[in-house]
């Protein structure tokens, strides 16, 4: 039997505010599976226990953690978008950008003529690369 490796993200709290967002942004994108926490469970009533969600047909899956932990999302692990044109990088740029931080502003960095790192509101890393 194959192996399946997905990216488990762990939000705290906003899970589900998280991907709808991410699923409108995206082509090829939706939400496939949502449980949430339900009264006397571990988790906050409505939360997200469990969730699957693809992106330009990848799979993800999410949750809202029941156990606080001393830690978050990280840019050292972040999702790397290839976009097609320079208005899918612009319009990604400020939409996952709002209320986010740059890490690195928009520019040609010898790799790649234009280029930026950014984590969104979430907390979730991004690299946008124009092809």
């Amino acid at each position: 039997m194959p192996h399946h490796v997905t990216p488990q993200l762990m939000f705290d709290g906003n899970a589900e505010q998280a991907i709808r967002f991410y699923v409108s942004l995206f082509e090829e994108a939706e939400i496939v599976r949502l449980e949430r926490y339900g009264p006397g469970e571990p988790g906050s009533e409505g939360s997200v226990k469990q969730a699957e969600f693809t992106l330009a047909g990848r799979r993800y899956t999410c949750i809202d953690s029941p156990v606080k932990h001393d830690f978050t999302f990280t840019p050292s692990i972040s999702l790397f978008v290839e976009c097609e044109s320079a208005g899918e990088f612009e319009r990604l740029r400020e939409q996952l950008g709002a209320d986010g931080e740059t890490l690195m502003p928009p520019d040609d960095y010898g790799f790649s003529t234009r280029f930026t790192w950014l984590s969104d509101r979430f907390g979730v890393s991004w690299q946008l690369n124009l092809a």
